[in-house]
């Protein structure tokens, strides 16, 4: 009686374009964590502003229309334009077109530097008027320490997001130079998309900064 043996099967080794895709995946992946990681760093600062707003209603009121509306009005219109021009890089590099790619990853960048720009000029204006406590204070209404409070809010809130905004620029700029010296062969519209997955999260992080501390009078 003759006994039949079977060969264990050979292991299919993923091919190259199976190990890209998981490549992909898992930066994709990596991202989405990042920016949920951010989410809950400006989801806390949220909740504490709103939070001593419905206790300071007036006060913080009254902080808010001592802001440049019109400052903050213009570097949203910068912002959601540099957001365009990020979306159009995206779609660029997608179809392969990398010159097109890089003027769009340019434009972005002079825009999101026009928005720091603008928003150091705000806040030189502030300090101006002596709206800086620790700095420059000469507020003097009934609810002083309210007020300042307030205003603190504001400035953690909008440098936070300025730093994460150059940040921004610098990932970038780098994209371009590192695509310049070692082109992405593989997939050149990863990184690129990326970044402007990064990019559009500072953008709606500002969109919802603005009425927030601006319009709420």
């Amino acid at each position: 009686m003759t006994q039949t043996t079977t060969q264990p099967a050979t292991p299919a080794w993923p091919t190259e374009d199976e190990k890209l895709a998981r490549e992909r995946e898992v930066n994709a992946l990596g991202m989405w964590v990042f920016l949920a990681s951010e989410i809950m760093l400006f989801g806390g600062l949220f909740l504490v502003y709103f939070v001593y707003r419905f206790r300071y209603p007036a006060a913080f009121a009254e902080g808010s229309s001592e802001l440049n509306m019109w400052l903050g009005a213009l570097n949203t219109a910068v912002l959601l334009t540099s957001s365009l021009t990020m979306a159009l890089a995206v779609h660029q590099a997608r179809g392969s077109s990398r010159k097109t790619a890089v003027l769009f990853m340019l434009l972005t960048m002079a825009l999101g530097l026009l928005f720091l720009a603008i928003k150091g000029y705000e806040y030189w204006q502030d300090y101006q008027e002596g709206l800086v406590p620790g700095l420059n204070f000469t507020y003097s209404g009934a609810e002083q320490q309210a007020v300042a409070l307030f205003l603190v809010l504001y400035f953690v809130m909008t440098a936070l997001h300025a730093l994460h905004l150059s940040i921004g620029i610098v990932m970038v700029g780098v994209a371009i130079v590192w695509g310049q010296i070692r082109p992405f062969a593989h997939d050149p519209a990863e990184p690129v998309e990326m970044i402007g997955l990064y990019w559009h999260f500072i953008d709606i992080v500002w969109v919802f900064l603005f009425p927030v501390l601006y319009l709420l009078r």
